[in-house]
């Protein structure tokens, strides 16, 4: 399988902390997880890792607000100049709605601090001085998966760091600044003329996804997830969740009870397929999330490495061509392992 992969570009975001659950925290998205699963693929002869090409601003704006992409290029320079020497940078003050409520629009700001709340919707996701470079190299990576699909292969997987499935149109959050199974998928569909589904296997539910497409009809999201009632974002992925305006029907989420192991899991993707299978996509983009396995520090189901690969395997019997993209998964000593079995059982159709 071709492998795309930028070491040196997502290394570039290497948080020191993180916010979480009113704590300071070594981050659980820091720059080994990408390490780790290059390693294993790197010297695994089924996989063929290269760099990818660069592909600038314009299939990230094709997707997210210009403003937003503006921002993050500038957002860390920015605050230099108003806050010297800080390595993480996070939002003071969010510019909620309900600030103005019954007082009209917020005024136009250029405060570093403002602008931080304005563009952030969580506290887990700092911005460092290579932010920027790393998350534009993510979308390098899953877009030269995606056009290596496009061009003939059967599957391609990017290796990207930072994620991506939390970044709405507007906002960045979730460890995830650019989408990069949107852009992939977008690129797709506008590319190919063909429609396209994101599967998203990550354990928490991809908001960011789901609201970039929840609207169309070409893009269909389907996502198997921890039920939001627990786990985060939330505020999304419940199973009422349907899609709107055009894209009614095309939106499809699985929330799963805590303790789901491998049967029960399988069975539920399944289902998901088959929900898939009667859109009928001519392509599948994998937002692929290793967060499901049974130690990771940020999940409570109980997938193991051998139901990862039968995952793989389960979504290769659709038949379709599949541009899979890294997520989540936080449990660094197993991840490579765990890529590498879901990436076998994808492969285990073409052999």
């Amino acid at each position: 399988m071709l492998v795309f992969s930028s070491p040196g570009g997502q290394r570039q975001h290497a948080p020191l902390v993180e916010i979480e659950a009113s704590r300071l925290q070594d981050p659980f998205e820091h720059p080994g997880r990408a390490d780790a699963i290059h390693d294993v693929l790197a010297v695994d002869p089924a996989f063929d890792v290269v760099e990818p090409a660069e592909w600038g601003t314009a299939p990230i704006e094709a997707v997210h607000d210009p403003g937003l992409v503006a921002f993050l290029e500038r957002a860390w320079n920015d605050y230099q100049v108003a806050h010297p020497g800080v390595h993480d940078v996070v939002p003071d003050v969010f510019s909620m709605p309900q600030l103005m409520a019954g007082m009209g629009s917020f005024r136009p700001h250029d405060n570093i601090d403002i602008e931080l709340g304005r563009w952030c919707f969580e506290t887990t996701t700092p911005i460092t001085q290579g932010t920027f470079a790393a998350a534009s190299s993510a979308v390098d990576v899953a877009l030269s998966a995606a056009q290596a699909v496009l061009d003939g292969r059967q599957h391609s997987y990017g290796l990207c760091r930072p994620p991506g499935h939390h970044a709405p149109m507007g906002l960045y959050g979730g460890y995830c600044f650019f989408n990069n199974a949107a852009v992939a998928a977008h690129h797709i569909a506008s590319t190919a003329g063909v429609k396209v589904t994101v599967l998203d296997v990550d354990y928490h539910h991809g908001n960011g996804t789901q609201q970039i497409f929840y609207e169309r009809d070409d893009v269909q999201y389907v996502s198997v997830h921890g039920d939001p009632a627990r786990a985060y974002p939330y505020i999304t992925g419940y199973g009422d969740e349907m899609g709107a305006g055009r894209g009614t029907g095309s939106n499809f989420n699985l929330p799963l009870p805590a303790g789901t192991d491998d049967d029960e899991y399988l069975a539920g993707l399944a289902f998901a397929l088959s929900a898939i299978d009667a859109f009928g996509p001519g392509v599948i983009v994998v937002s692929l999330g290793l967060d499901a396995f049974h130690n990771d520090p940020t999940s409570d189901l109980a997938i193991t490495a051998e139901g990862f690969e039968r995952q793989g395997a389960l979504v290769a019997q659709l038949g379709l061509p599949a541009v899979v993209v890294q997520e989540g998964g936080y449990d660094v000593a197993a991840l490579g392992d765990n890529v590498r079995r879901w990436l076998i059982g994808l492969e285990s159709s073409a052999r």
